[in-house]
């Protein structure tokens, strides 16, 4: 028999794993791992693991009238496998290729053991263009248009011989009712609702997509809202690229169609760097920076993650992800630069806690966008976000800050940005009590610091040597990738 293991890929359709399974001639059984050693990744939050789980009891309540499911098991991959290769003559495990963290790529070489001591042939396909053990990004563009354009595979099912009846792999009980009880506020798991958010993008909300993708109110009913389905594979990117590509109402929304389309090619051009390097998890792109010294307060740092440092929208920013999982990128780029600029913290001291935040998390784009808003690659221009100006830029009357931070909702719409303005007096007038902290920092002067650190740092020899080579490499992948519309 043959084993599909399912990891980033939860879905039904447009699947090669699944699809060389079923037209192969033995008889499948299709698995999902949960790891109790990944459950104590720095990385892991019980969100990512509950989207995961109703994401396969979605399979399932497609796949169980073809007399197929998803089974899962609790325990390390490779006690698991050596377990299933003695209950079963196993010939081949199919899965798609994983562009993790450090953490599963070392683990997939202790599966990959196993399976050679077994003599298992372990098949393992591309995912969504992401191409394994190239030297260069030479020709990346052109290939990744080329695979987006291939048809989608249509999977068909038959029924299974075979079930995993040990209940030495089952679920803890705890574990499965915390996983049952996945909170209302994230969006809904599966294949299924993937589906439901794509057809209403094309069906009327991706009309505003470009208008209100900065936006941190408007952006959550105008953007996508598929990352979480594509960063847990219940839809492909092919998928929702030829859905959006060639939609009736594609001529009508040209610029925000091809905004929403660029973005996919971005999504998987940033997975691609932390295929050929995963170690953005750890170092900084440009080594130079290691030498960067940084403050580092305990107390701004704890601030900064309750979002309890006094500046109104990064602070709205952070209760909403937490309580939803999900703000537009803007503001993701508006809080790592608030944290590592105006709080002088290492980025490290805060990418895993959102990581655990974002139910969309991809650690392909997460580490190396974390880096970017840091401005520790050398290379990319160093953004260091007012918050006041994105306030007043992006959310004018105060509408999401006072939904995230209810303090301030007595405030006048004109002193919601700066509330620390408001005198004694005014206070008084408007019944406003002092719940709601002041400031942290004092946010001009640690941007001014900021920008003379950054800069100032730029001109270390050791971050010009290597910013040279990164460029250089840069530009010469460049020269021969010509990217189609």
């Amino acid at each position: 028999m043959n084993i599909v293991w399912l990891k980033r890929d939860l879905r039904t359709q447009d699947h090669d794993p699944l699809q060389v399974a079923e037209t192969a001639d033995e008889d499948y059984l299709i698995i999902y791992l949960i790891e109790p050693s990944h459950l104590e990744h720095p990385d892991f939050a019980l969100r990512h693991l509950q989207f995961c789980y109703h994401s396969v009891k979605d399979m399932n309540e497609r796949l169980t009238p073809y007399g197929q499911q998803v089974h899962i098991c609790y325990g390390e991959a490779v006690e698991i496998f050596k377990h299933l290769s003695e209950a079963y003559n196993i010939k081949q495990v199919l899965s798609y290729q994983e562009s993790g963290t450090r953490a599963t790529w070392v683990r997939d070489k202790a599966v990959s053991k196993i399976f050679e001591e077994k003599n298992i042939q372990w098949l393992q396909f591309q995912r969504d263009g992401i191409l394994r053990g190239i030297a260069n990004r030479i020709n990346w563009d052109k290939r990744w248009y080329a695979q987006m354009e291939e048809v989608i595979i249509e999977n068909t099912y038959s029924s299974s011989e075979h079930s995993i009846e040990d209940q030495q792999f089952k679920l803890p009980a705890e574990l499965e009712l915390q996983l049952e009880n996945m909170p209302s506020a994230f969006q809904q798991a599966g294949e299924s609702k993937a589906w439901q958010y794509l057809k209403s993008f094309c069906e009327g909300r991706g009309a505003d997509y470009f208008k209100y993708i900065s936006k941190p109110e408007q952006s959550r009913s105008s953007c996508g809202r598929i990352s979480p389905y594509l960063a847990w594979g219940c839809i492909s990117i092919r998928q929702a690229y030829q859905y959006v590509k060639t939609h009736p109402t594609r001529p009508q929304n040209k610029r925000a169609y091809k905004q929403f389309l660029t973005r996919l090619h971005w999504h998987c051009h940033f997975i691609q760097k932390f295929e050929v390097d995963c170690d953005y998890e750890l170092l900084c792109v440009n080594p130079g920076y290691e030498a960067l010294e940084y403050e580092n307060n305990p107390q701004h740092l704890a601030a900064w993650k309750t979002g309890m440092t006094g500046v109104p929208l990064v602070d709205a920013c952070m209760r909403c992800v937490i309580t939803t999982g999900w703000i537009n990128f803007r503001m993701r780029a508006m809080l790592v630069s608030f944290l590592c600029h105006h709080l002088d913290c290492d980025w490290r001291e805060g990418v895993y806690h959102l990581a655990q935040q974002f139910l969309d998390y991809e650690p392909g784009i997460h580490f190396p966008q974390f880096q970017m808003q840091a401005g520790v690659t050398g290379v990319n221009t160093v953004r260091i976000y007012n918050p006041i100006k994105q306030s007043k830029d992006h959310d004018p009357e105060g509408v999401f800050i006072k939904k995230w931070v209810p303090e301030l909702r007595p405030f006048p719409e004109a002193m919601v940005h700066e509330p620390w303005n408001l005198t004694i007096l005014e206070k008084q007038f408007y019944n406003i009590d002092d719940s709601y902290p002041e400031p942290i920092i004092d946010i001009t002067a640690a941007g001014q610091a900021a920008r003379d650190k950054i800069w100032g740092h730029k001109k270390h020899p050791e971050v010009r040597k290597y910013r040279r080579k990164i460029i250089e490499r840069h530009t010469r992948n460049r020269k021969f990738s010509k990217t189609a519309n």
